[in-house]
């Protein structure tokens, strides 16, 4: 299957599992569990919460993680500080990498901000270098607006 033919179908599937969940804990425990189970190459998936101008760690799926990151550190919290998506194809070149599995070899971190106030981070690595591009940015963003503004697909 075609990556944007998986992305399609992991958004209907978000936008279902979604539609009646109120919880925002629960919709990103199970988005990480659809983002760990469908994505290729993918070891770890999960969120970053904005505390105190810190990153703690929210539900996730794969070994366990590092805890609290710092804005400024690693690639989360480079996404964290300049508020952009990071998308890095081989994270032993990156800058002050935070090895949390030494089988991650590419990452992509995507903000989550409202109204200017960063909630927190969707963090995914991947045991394969170059595993992310353009189309995870465009339908990770959309997963995100689905769980953290209520949006469905129908709505884009």
């Amino acid at each position: 299957m075609e990556k944007e033919e998986r992305y399609k179908e992991l958004i209907q599937q978000a936008a279902a599992l979604f539609s009646e969940e109120d919880d925002l804990i629960a919709r990103m425990a199970n988005l990480s569990a659809l983002l760990y189970m469908h994505l290729p190459h993918v070891n770890w998936a999960g969120f970053y919460r904005n505390i105190h101008d810190k990153l703690i760690l929210g539900p996730f799926q794969g070994k366990p993680a590092c805890n609290p990151i710092l804005f400024g550190k690693g690639v989360c919290g480079t996404c964290a500080i300049t508020k952009k998506v990071q998308c890095v194809q081989n994270v032993h070149e990156f800058p002050g990498h935070i090895a949390c599995d030494a089988d991650s070899k590419s990452e992509i971190v995507l903000p989550i901000i409202e109204k200017d106030t960063l909630l927190g981070v969707l963090d995914i690595d991947s045991d394969r270098y170059g595993n992310f591009d353009e189309t995870d940015i465009i339908y990770l963003t959309q997963l995100l607006d689905i769980i953290f503004h209520h949006n469905t697909c129908e709505n884009k």
